[in-house]
Order: structure tokens, then C-alpha cells, then sequence
């Protein structure tokens, strides 16, 4: 079994590319099905490019934290530290909510990152991080071992 990989990257959207490669990777190892890899792949890189762009918006060099894990299923938490009305003023939604959420021209930048995630995201939660200021993008995929 596999313990938790960190990763945490400068907003730059450079980065965004190599945790998409972890983040598969890692993927691969926990047994995510061949089928779900590239959801995988479009999953991560969307969620950290809403991260980077929210970072940007805000001007904030907090590093961009991506937590995977495979405790029962393979887990990816997308953590950005921009001020949580930034995330459309979300508490916590599930995907079903947000795939029906109205976006405003405001809300664009994170409501079509949320839309995608919504459409081909299963298991997608959306919530203010627990610890300081922020929001947390969690999703889930079942591993076949």
C-alpha cells in the first residue's frame, strides 16, 4: 500500500503539466483501470490550472499542494489559497450541484474548470480548506486490484 505523495508547485502554469505526469503515474501504481487514466489525466490538469489561474487572479506565490493517496481508492486533493469567494462563493457542493450551477462572468475562470470536473468526474467534492484560507478540490476514483 501506498502512503500519501505530496506534491506543491509555484502558481505557474508550467507545473501543471509535471503533477498531471504524477499524478497518472501515481495513478497507475494505486491500480486505477488503463480505461480511467486519461479522466485521470483532464481531472488533475484542470483542477490545478483553476488553482494557478486563482493564484494568478489574486497575486498570491503560495505553492499550488496536490495530495494523492490510495486508501481504498485512488484520491486526488487540488488545494488553492485564494480567498474562497474566488471559488464562486462555494461552500461544499457535490457534482451533481455544480454541474447545474449558473456561472457569471466573474465566476468563468473557476465555473468552466468546475463544469469540466463536474462532466467527467464521478466522485467530485468542492469545499473550503480546513486550515486557513482557501478552497479544496477533491476527487476519487476506484482502484482495481
Amino acid at each position: 500500500m501506498m502512503a500519501t505523495v505530496r506534491l506543491s508547485f509555484s502558481p505557474a502554469p508550467v507545473h501543471v503539466r509535471t503533477a498531471r505526469l504524477v499524478g497518472v503515474a501515481v495513478a497507475r501504481r494505486a491500480g486505477v483501470r488503463e480505461d480511467l487514466l486519461d479522466e485521470v489525466r483532464l481531472a488533475i490538469g484542470e483542477a490545478c490550472t483553476r488553482a494557478v489561474a486563482l493564484h494568478h487572479q489574486y497575486g498570491l506565490a503560495d505553492p499550488v499542494l496536490v495530495e494523492m493517496s490510495d486508501s481504498g481508492a485512488y484520491s486526488v486533493r487540488v488545494v488553492d489559497r485564494a480567498p474562497i469567494e474566488a471559488g464562486l462563493g462555494l461552500a461544499a457542493l457535490n457534482a451533481d450541484e455544480l454541474a447545474n450551477e449558473a456561472l457569471t462572468d466573474e465566476a468563468l475562470t473557476t465555473g468552466v474548470g468546475f463544469a469540466l470536473l463536474a462532466g467527467f468526474v464521478e466522485d467530485l467534492q468542492v469545499r473550503p480548506v480546513a486550515e486557513g484560507v482557501g478552497t479544496e478540490v477533491r476527487m476519487v476514483w476506484p482502484v482495481g486490484r
